[in-house]
């Protein structure tokens, strides 16, 4: 086994139009693939301001599922020892919204840190959308009004992410632009409802509950986007 295989981050391209049992098989994917059988598991969701439409939406999830959840805020009272709250999780989850705003509340709180030290020990990162992106080098985020745009994110992944690559009109194009101007490095690109799977800093597995999603490899060859589909394994997630 790799030093690093230990490290794992369940990168999710989106909700899409996904079916509550759909969700929940791609819930049970990530939390069968943590170091607890019923995992602690903590929700950030910074990206959209901490909105209570979302803590209800996870909570009314989680609590389906074999885990212990919790959730950690930032507009409201945050916990003074950050640290040590997210490093007795076994999954850290980042919900999706403004990547932009999303990480520089997280700078001024110094998580990223404290991000990279849970990952390294063996604590999963996951999520859809502004929670798949942020792991990588850089993003597309739709953080501008009406503008889809490179961002820097934290770079525990190398590369760039692009998400809802299937489920927003304007995704896949402005990737391309972006690929071929030079103004994202290459990376993965990932259609709605699809995990796309590492273990240490190399893709380990897709999977989905839609048939005909995927997760490409989108790279420039000879000033041509080329996307390389990756193996998808949906009899995974059935049963």
């Amino acid at each position: 086994m790799l030093q690093n295989e230990r490290h794992q981050i369940i990168a999710i391209g989106g909700s899409g139009s996904l079916t509550e049992p759909q969700t929940l098989a791609l819930e049970r994917y990530v939390l069968s693939q943590a170091r607890s059988l019923e995992p602690a598991v903590c929700f950030i969701p910074t990206a959209n301001g901490d909105s209570d439409t979302s803590l209800v939406r996870f909570y009314t999830v989680f609590t389906q599922l074999p885990c212990r959840p919790s959730h950690l805020l930032f507009f409201r009272r945050t916990p003074a020892d950050l640290r040590s709250y997210l490093l007795n999780q076994d999954v850290i989850y980042v919900g999706g919204g403004n990547t932009r705003s999303m990480l520089a509340v997280w700078k001024e709180w110094r998580l990223p840190d404290i991000l990279r030290e849970a990952w390294e020990s063996g604590i999963m990162l996951a999520r859809r959308s502004a929670g798949a992106i942020c792991w990588f080098e850089q993003g597309v985020t739709d953080s501008v009004a009406d503008q889809l745009l490179p961002l820097d994110c934290l770079g525990f992944l190398s590369g760039s992410c692009c998400p809802h690559y299937d489920g927003e009109a304007e995704r896949r194009p402005s990737y391309h632009r972006l690929l071929l101007s030079g103004s994202i490095s290459p990376g993965f690109a990932i259609d709605d409802g699809v995990a796309l799977h590492f273990r240490g800093t190399d893709p380990y597995r897709v999977v989905t509950p839609r048939e005909n999603a995927a997760a490409y490899h989108v790279h420039v060859v000879d000033g041509v986007v080329q996307e390389d589909p990756l193996p998808v394994e949906i009899d995974r997630l059935r049963g």
